[in-house]
């Protein structure tokens, strides 16, 4: 595949997915982590789309792949295949919209219907530097976090606040439980580094993306 030549230099690839109500700044936050760019006339598109940034983390090259979306969410078509080898999800809301806020109960739902009981949840209340507009508290979004062990965190794609900390605590404690599962388990190779392009996730199972390729436009 295009594009896929030195940056295949990886210890673990992990696949991480972006929900939420349409609108809510799940592109622009995936833009902005992957490429540092944002696009005030983003418009949402039909299909599945990913990008990927590898990171540093804890001594191991972590190769994030992250879905989005892409405009599926307003006709309520995302599939088990948009979820399936998910080990992380960013569940993303507006703070300037309370529907969307309302909405992130059924997203984590539909979220644990399609994943590994593992799989690491952020909960994000985007758009943090409207605050004049803020129709969703700090301390509400706090609240619903803890009540489902959640991770929570606000953003702001615009501005770049906190876009970095949030992906990287998530892949951080994907690698975490991925490390220790794989101590637990007694496997002498545990510390061994996979073999190239080798697909980690908690089950152990290839990423569903090698399987399905990537997507209809």
């Amino acid at each position: 595949m295009a594009g896929y030549k030195a940056d295949d230099d990886y210890d673990y690839l992990f696949k991480l997915v972006l929900i939420g109500d349409s609108g809510v700044g799940k592109s622009n936050l995936l833009s902005r982590f992957t490429k540092n760019e944002f696009n005030l006339e983003s418009k949402s598109t039909i299909g599945v789309e990913f990008a990927t940034r590898s990171l540093t983390i804890e001594n191991k090259v972590i190769k994030a792949q992250i879905w989005d979306t892409a405009g599926q969410e307003r006709y309520r078509a995302i599939t088990s295949a948009y979820y399936r080898g998910a080990v992380g999800a960013l569940l993303v809301y507006d703070v300037t919209r309370k529907a969307t806020f309302e909405n992130a109960a059924r997203w984590l739902r539909e979220l644990r219907d399609h994943t590994d009981p593992n799989v690491v949840v952020m909960l994000i209340g985007n758009k943090s530097d409207l605050r004049h507009l803020v129709a969703v508290t700090t301390d509400e979004g706090k609240a619903f976090a803890e009540q489902e062990g959640l991770v929570f965190m606000e953003t702001s794609a615009l501005e770049a606040t906190n876009v970095e900390l949030a992906f990287t605590e998530v892949l951080t404690q994907i690698h975490r439980i991925v490390s220790k599962k794989a101590v637990e388990a007694g496997d002498a190779s545990a510390s061994a580094v996979p073999s190239q392009g080798e697909s980690i996730n908690i089950k152990n199972e290839t990423s569903a993306w090698k399987k399905i390729g990537c997507c209809s436009n």
